[in-house]
């Protein structure tokens, strides 16, 4: 059903979008440097878990509904360019998502939690699963849904774990930031302009 030659072909791919830089790994460095390993692992799984749940929707036809109803699609669309310009914002005046002074210290609830609204709420990721995984689907191998879900669990896993050591390998980097305020501030500029960015880029996206 999962033939080697296609799913190492799919496997690159998923890693090529992993590292891409965007709002859910930002958070997971974010934590990375701020609370530690720990809770940078938390933000990947929770990240991880916002791409199951589009693949979720997406196997069950809720992403096809997203992209066929104007209701549907541009609910979803003000929520989650709402929520991630709502983080920008909130990384810009708090300049504290990248942090290697000693801060008030979030629980790992509300680290899930924040990881994975920003990566359900945001339309992209299930629109992007909708076209992408498919094209991988051979339905003379079997259940498409099956596929789909085998495909869609796998992009998922690799999130959750690519995030993860991006996270844990940044927080290998707060001692060597500790004397670079300068470079901090601009890593919390830029990751709250990527967050707003994100946000409006959803905000002007068109349904197809």
């Amino acid at each position: 059903m999962f033939p080697l030659d296609v799913f190492m072909t799919y496997t690159l791919a998923c890693l090529l979008l992993v590292i891409s830089p965007g709002p859910d790994n930002l958070l997971a460095v974010g934590r990375g440097l701020s609370q530690g390993k720990l809770a940078a692992t938390i933000s990947g799984i929770s990240s991880g878990a916002g791409i199951l749940f589009h693949v979720l929707a997406a196997t069950f036809g809720l992403t096809l509904l997203i992209q066929t109803s104007d209701l549907a699609f541009y609910a979803v669309k003000i929520v989650g360019a709402g929520y991630l310009i709502w983080l920008g914002i909130k990384a810009l005046r708090a300049r504290r998502l990248f942090s290697v002074a000693s801060a008030q210290q979030q629980s790992l609830q509300t680290i899930f939690s924040t990881g994975f609204l920003s990566a359900a709420l945001n339309p992209k990721p299930g629109l992007f699963v909708l076209a992408f995984v498919p094209q991988f689907v051979n339905p003379s191998l079997g259940s498409v849904s099956l596929q789909m879900m085998g495909y869609g669990v796998w992009f998922a896993v690799l999130t959750a774990i690519g995030f993860s050591l991006m996270g844990i390998f940044s927080a290998q980097l707060s001692g060597w930031l500790q004397n670079k305020p300068k470079l901090v501030a601009g890593l919390n500029i830029g990751a709250g302009v990527t967050f707003v960015a994100s946000g409006l880029a959803v905000a002007f996206m068109k349904q197809r």
